[in-house]
C-alpha cells in the first residue's frame, strides 16, 4: 500500500509541475507583443535615368508600429541588377529603419519594374517593395 501511495504522490507532483509550466508558458506567450513594419511607401518611381549615370538608390523608410522588436529576417530582389540592404539589428518599438534598394541600369535600357521581398518576424511577415523607372540609353 505504501508503494501505491508513493507512486500516487509522485504522479500528482509531476502533474502539478507540468500544469504550472503550461500556465507560465501560456502567460509568457500572451504577454509578448507583436512587431509591425509600417512603410511610408511601398513603390518608388525613379522616372527617367541615364544608363551611363551609374547606380541609383532609394531608401524605403519604415517604423516599427508594434510593441515588440522588429527583426528584418531577409530582403531579396528578383534579379542581380537590384540589391537591397536592411538593418541587421532589431528595430525597437516606435523606432525607424530603412530598406535601401540600389538598381544598376548599365546594360539595361528601357523600362524596369523590380520587386524586393522583405521578410520580418512581425506583421505582415512578407512585404513587397517596388522600384520602377525608365533607363535612357
Amino acid at each position: 500500500m505504501k508503494t501505491n501511495n508513493r507512486l500516487l504522490t509522485i504522479m500528482l507532483t509531476v502533474a502539478m509541475t507540468l500544469t504550472a509550466i503550461g500556465v507560465t508558458l501560456t502567460a509568457t506567450a500572451a504577454s509578448k507583443g507583436k512587431a509591425e513594419a509600417l512603410f511610408k511607401e511601398k513603390t518608388f518611381t525613379f522616372g527617367e535615368i541615364p544608363e551611363k549615370g551609374g547606380k541609383v538608390t532609394h531608401e524605403f523608410e519604415f517604423v516599427n508600429a508594434g510593441d515588440a522588436n522588429l527583426v528584418i529576417v531577409d530582403a531579396t530582389a528578383e534579379c542581380g541588377c537590384t540589391r537591397p540592404e536592411y538593418p541587421a539589428a532589431p528595430v525597437a518599438p516606435g523606432a525607424k529603419g530603412v530598406i535601401k534598394v540600389t538598381y544598376n541600369p548599365i546594360g539595361r535600357p528601357g523600362s524596369f519594374d523590380k520587386t524586393v521581398t522583405v521578410k520580418t518576424n512581425g506583421n505582415p511577415r512578407k512585404i513587397r517593395l517596388k522600384i520602377k523607372g525608365y533607363v535612357k540609353p
